[in-house]
């Protein structure tokens, strides 16, 4: 298996996953044997209705919560499903995330909510944190406002700190769900071509989940999933 991925340049791929959610004769088969590679450099969106799977298997491959069975590989290497302390490390050095709401510490500056991420990572000094957070600060347009607080952006610029505090420990793997869902038609753009944009220069994998068709279609490719599944 790590051979195929190897080859397929993927920095993440699942095989086979399952997840059930709920119990007895309320329980859903919620996802149902996906498999899934995403390759660096390469913008992914996933689309379909409601209550596919498609935030499940975001929060799969995030690592946020654990497949019923099937396997999650990272750079090749497959994650353990049972050790909770090995996909704290793995998010933290290879996952980004973007969310439909910011969740930015309103007591935190934009600077500060960036260097959140590194750190927890705890692999720079302070200095080099400022820096790293800086540059990334500039990089979205936000480098005359990084002493600012939350409350003191707009709704764009918040979700470009988000974007910035993602791409702070330099991730393999980008993952966004609906990040443009709480914006304006300007503003959506403009996120949307910003993160597109810098996951190319980083050569990270990007996979979006998103309702908005205009968008999806702007991707590198297009998922479809129905009842848990990719569809043709």
């Amino acid at each position: 298996m790590s051979e195929v991925l190897a080859e397929s340049e993927a920095a993440m791929a699942c095989r086979g996953l399952h997840k059930y959610l709920g119990e007895g004769e309320t329980r859903v088969h919620v996802l149902r044997g996906v498999d899934l590679d995403l390759r660096r450099g390469e913008v992914s969106a996933v689309v379909g209705p409601s209550g596919c799977g498609k935030s499940t298997l975001l929060y799969l491959l995030g690592l946020l919560d654990r497949q019923d069975d099937g396997m999650i590989f990272v750079q090749g290497e497959d994650v353990p499903m049972d050790r909770d302390g090995a996909h704290t490390k793995l998010r933290c050095e290879h996952i980004g995330f973007v969310f439909q709401f910011h969740f930015l510490l309103p007591e935190f500056t934009a600077l500060e909510n960036v260097m959140l991420p590194m750190r927890k990572l705890g692999a720079l000094a302070e200095g080099e944190m400022v820096d790293r957070a800086s540059e990334l600060l500039k990089e979205v347009g936000l480098g005359e406002k990084m002493g600012r607080r939350p409350s003191q952006l707009s709704g764009g610029e918040q979700q470009r700190v988000a974007i910035a505090r993602s791409l702070a420990n330099r991730p393999s793997v980008l993952l966004a769900d609906e990040p443009t869902g709480n914006l304006d038609v300007k503003n959506s753009m403009m996120v949307f071509d910003l993160l597109t944009r810098l996951a190319k220069e980083y050569r990270q994998a990007v996979l979006i989940v998103t309702h908005n068709p205009d968008l999806a279609k702007r991707c590198d490719r297009i998922l479809r999933m129905e009842d848990g599944l990719f569809v043709d």
